[in-house]
């Protein structure tokens, strides 16, 4: 009696195609592993004047203590940590104070656990889709307030 073994290749990746997307009309950012979200944050993006601009970028520098140039005005020097920049016109993810509403200069302010573990999760060239409007949750915070009075707040306890 001949025995006939059968092997199975199965190619296994080594590798996820990792990409971020931040909506800015919801305020949040995801990251996504072959089109699944792995994990996601609150972030503060652009605020009236200064607003984040939307499109596709990667990520072209990473740097883990970083201290704008451009911030405050004139000379700069604010710290911007776990800094991953998406332009060289100066618009970057990064640590940063996260209210309920857009309130950055342009950049994605990271709260305070989600920009460490992204900035860890990600690397340099990885995509990031920037879409929506920061005005749109404003909008939607102030109809909400409006229409429910000041009893009413966002609070998301999975972020």
């Amino acid at each position: 009696m001949k025995l006939l073994f059968v092997v199975l290749f199965v190619l296994i990746p080594l590798f996820a195609n990792k990409e971020i997307v931040v909506d800015l009309s919801l305020q949040r950012a995801y990251a996504l592993e072959d089109g699944v979200i792995v994990f996601k944050g609150r972030i503060s993006s652009g605020k009236q004047g200064k607003e984040t601009p939307d499109g596709t970028y990667r990520i072209i520098q990473k740097k883990r203590m970083h201290r704008s140039n451009l911030w405050p005005k004139p000379n700069g020097g604010a710290k911007m940590p776990y800094m991953m920049r998406l332009t060289n016109s100066g618009i970057a993810m990064h640590l940063g104070y996260v209210p309920n509403r857009p309130a950055s200069h342009g950049c994605i302010r990271l709260k305070n656990g989600f920009a460490q573990k992204l900035y860890r999760w990600a690397r340099v060239g990885t995509k990031v889709v920037v879409q929506g409007r920061g005005e749109d949750y404003v909008d939607a915070l102030k109809f909400a307030k409006d229409y429910y009075g000041d009893e009413y707040a966002i609070i998301d306890i999975n972020d």
